[in-house]
């Protein structure tokens, strides 16, 4: 008796499916890196130039 599990060959994208999911993953990608540089951005424009004048 083996305890082995048959072995299978699982799903196969067709090439089509694997550039929509290459597309898919750029496009994610793209917009949290445009959401990480926004809100640097805002910090920096909401913090304003008071930062260089408070005491230190």
């Amino acid at each position: 008796m083996t305890d082995k599990a048959p072995v299978q060959d699982g799903i196969r994208l067709t090439p089509a499916q694997l550039k929509a999911r290459r597309q898919r993953n750029m496009a994610i990608g793209w917009s949290v890196g445009l959401l990480a540089i926004l809100f640097w951005a805002v910090t920096i424009v909401r913090l304003g130039s008071t930062v260089m004048q408070r005491p230190m």
